[in-house]
């Protein structure tokens, strides 16, 4: 019989999978485009926006138990077959991309330990040691879930305290050490030399990226013990999340005036460290970002391995991916999952490539089912307060695509069109060949085509 997750397994798999090596560069990251007035609003603009979409999914959870593949399973209810499939494939292959960034800086921070000017082991993770020691980590993970996504999850919630030990001896110290003349220094940064507004902007870009992963726990709901944990889970995570960010970006500015903080070399934590504990604080804060990304990896190979067993099991998917084991690990959809990983990590290898803009595209493609959360809520809704919670949920759906920049939702178009032929192949795979609707047929026309200057301009 499968174990069930309860609530502190959910919601560590959903702080996890949002903290990882990101919170550890955010002091640098933030300084370098924002004054701490415009941290200020920034910060207020994305803890609401990111509320209305967490409530959002706590109150389909509710009105909707029945809906056990999260996101997927919202957006092919609410707007069909085809796009449902959209969400379940931008999201897989977001994860895949996301779990194979991970690997690599696992094994930058290494070299933190490691290398010297003499000696590039594992330099920025793309080395052939570090690739080697990439794939062994992979494999462990690989076998580590397929004896069963319980396990796994324990060993996430382990994971997830252990990091929570760095950062928050960066909070206390960080608060120690605090000096409001330097926070107030060029408080609305002049400096800068760009109005306020465009810094709030600025930070969004930013601030977009660190909170993915707060759908951990509804891609998982049909594992859960108390369907009602699946919620609770997702708005403890982002409250708890919200917290460390905000402690963490605006603390560091009163520690470290702003234009120094901004010229800092990443993880910029470990620097702000040395100043307040001497050069252990280096190997504190480098320690807790190898812990951090492990405990993000796992909570993300059990995530992208979920999607395409729910999906096939409600045929979107080619059938061989609903296959489980004797765990009940999703074994079929897990080995597709890893295969793509090690086969990106030997293209990252022989290239010596720099993987960024295509982690940022495929970023992209989770903000349209986070959109499709709130629209299927505002469909689907009857009470005026829940209307009012996919309207902002919604707003801030679209905010996002806005802020991260219409191109790069265009160049997404390249990773969706290869999807359109498993989807059609999916179709063949199970007993009930239906035929494609006109609608999907114009849909999957408009994407192919879109998909040709889209491929032109990522390759210029």
């Amino acid at each position: 019989m499968e174990k069930k997750l309860g609530l502190s397994a959910l919601t560590a798999l959903v702080l996890s999978s949002m903290l990882g090596a990101g919170v550890f560069s955010l002091p640098q990251n933030m300084a370098q485009v924002a004054s701490p007035a415009a941290l200020l609003i920034g910060w207020a603009i994305t803890g609401v926006g990111i509320l209305f979409l967490a409530i959002a999914m706590l109150v389909l959870t509710r009105i909707r138990p029945d809906l056990d593949g999260g996101i997927f399973t919202y957006a092919r209810e609410g707007f069909g077959e085809l796009i449902g499939f959209c969400s379940a494939w931008g999201y897989w292959l977001c994860a895949v991309i996301a779990n194979v960034s991970y690997l690599v800086i696992v094994f930058s921070a290494l070299s933190f330990f490691t290398d010297t000017p003499e000696l590039r082991l594992f330099g920025d993770g793309n080395t052939w040691q570090s690739i080697v020691g990439a794939s062994v980590l992979l494999w462990v993970v690989h076998f580590l879930v397929l004896r069963g996504v319980q396990t796994a999850a324990s060993i996430n919630l382990a994971a997830t305290l252990a990091k929570l030990v760095p950062l928050g001896l960066f909070v206390v110290l960080a608060a120690i050490a605090f000096n409001s003349d330097v926070f107030t220094l060029d408080f609305h940064g002049i400096d800068l030399g760009v109005p306020v507004w465009e810094q709030v902007k600025n930070t969004m870009l930013i601030t977009l990226w660190v909170f993915i992963g707060v759908e951990g726990a509804v891609v998982v709901s049909a594992r859960a013990r108390n369907k009602k944990d699946v919620g609770r889970a997702t708005l403890l995570a982002v409250i708890s999340a919200l917290s460390v960010y905000l402690l963490v970006t605006l603390l560091s500015m009163g520690v470290v005036a702003r234009p120094e903080l901004a010229e800092m070399r990443n993880p910029s934590m470990a620097g702000i460290m040395v100043r307040m504990m001497g050069s252990w604080g280096e190997i504190v804060i480098a320690a807790g970002l190898i812990v951090s990304v492990c405990g993000a990896y796992l909570s993300w190979t059990i995530m992208a391995a979920e999607v395409p067993l729910l999906a096939a099991t409600h045929k979107a998917f080619p059938r061989i991916f609903a296959r489980q084991n004797a765990n009940n690990a999703p074994a079929a959809s897990l080995w597709l999952t890893n295969l793509s990983v090690q086969a990106s990590l030997v293209l990252i290898w022989l290239t010596g490539s720099d993987y960024n803009t295509l982690l940022t595209i495929a970023s992209e493609m989770i903000l349209v089912p986070y959109f499709l959360v709130g629209a299927f809520l505002l469909k689907i809704a009857q009470r005026p307060l829940h209307k009012v919670i996919g309207v902002g949920a919604c707003i801030y759906g679209l905010w996002l695509l806005y802020a991260s920049g219409p191109m790069h939702l265009l160049l997404s178009v390249v990773l969706y069109a290869p999807g359109l032929f498993v989807f059609i192949y999916a179709r063949r795979t199970h007993d009930d060949n239906v035929l494609l609707k006109r609608r999907e047929l114009a849909l999957i026309g408009l994407l192919l085509v879109a998909s040709v200057p889209a491929t032109w301009m990522l390759v210029r």
